[in-house]
């Protein structure tokens, strides 16, 4: 039998393609409905936080834009960081049984559910602006590229946060609860609910150093033409966080590398 003589490059490539189908056919094969469960469980999310907040919320004006559109931004953007930190942090114990195999690395795993999941979202962002777009709501991006270099740098983001908190939550597997919790109070501070330009000036200051803040307001200033952010929003701040979660998290993959093929 004859065999080829693969790069490494095309050997990670090889790895990364089997892992990213073998995650797509088991989120997919899970149950009889599961495929549709995967585009309908986040389209059904945001229309649920989208009904109660117009029904309880006090704040219906955001100068600029259209408080439903401009909600359902921010809920969308943030949904596709969270799942990819949720998931991808546990996709090292999820995968252990592969690493038999010398091929595959704990951070392959982490990079292919990753993957997934920002395929996924951008496919429920997609049918959303659809969906929204033809009962009368106004979600076209007006600045294209914008849009898309912001919903770019959070998908990076996210797998460069899921290869930091694998490591941490492999090697302490109930450090995972507190990371979740984390994301409660995260939610409301990254300005998806509640315009920024609502709270205390006092307040702003110290709420502009999140990043998801950055990333979100980014993107609705690339769909709604005269939406103006909170001031201190930068692509060039967002980027900081953004390659330093990515190399941190690869040097921490390959720092204990070992230590977690052995756990």
């Amino acid at each position: 039998m004859q065999t080829a003589n693969r790069t490494p490059w095309q050997i990670t490539i090889g790895v990364w393609q089997a892992l990213f189908l073998r995650e797509a056919v088991a989120r997919i094969s899970a149950d009889r409905v599961a495929w549709l469960w995967l585009l309908a469980e986040p389209i059904a999310h945001v229309l649920l936080l989208v009904w109660v907040r117009t029904l309880i919320g006090r704040v219906r004006l955001v100068p600029g834009a259209e408080y439903i559109p401009w909600l359902v931004v921010g809920i969308t953007t943030f949904i596709m960081f969270r799942n990819q930190m949720n998931r991808g942090m546990e996709a090292i114990s999820a995968n252990r049984g592969l690493f038999a195999y010398r091929q595959v690395q704990p951070v392959d795993t982490v990079i292919a559910r990753c993957g997934l999941e920002g395929i996924l979202s951008t496919l429920v962002f997609s049918l959303i602006i659809l969906l929204f777009s033809l009962a009368g709501y106004h979600l076209l991006p007006q600045h294209p590229l914008q849009v898309l270099h912001a919903w770019l740098a959070v998908w990076v983001f996210g797998a460069g946060v899921a290869m930091i908190f694998s490591v941490i939550v492999t090697s302490l597997p109930e450090a995972g609860k507190f990371i979740r919790m984390v994301m409660f109070p995260l939610y409301f501070l990254s300005g998806v609910m509640i315009p920024v330009q609502y709270f205390p000036h006092e307040l702003q200051q110290y709420l502009i150093y999140n990043p998801m803040l950055h990333a979100i307001e980014l993107l609705r200033t690339g769909i709604f033409e005269a939406y103006r952010p909170v001031s201190g929003i930068s692509f060039l701040y967002l980027h900081y966080w953004v390659w330093g979660s990515l190399f941190l998290g690869l040097l921490l993959q390959l720092r204990f590398r070992q230590r977690l093929l052995a756990q």
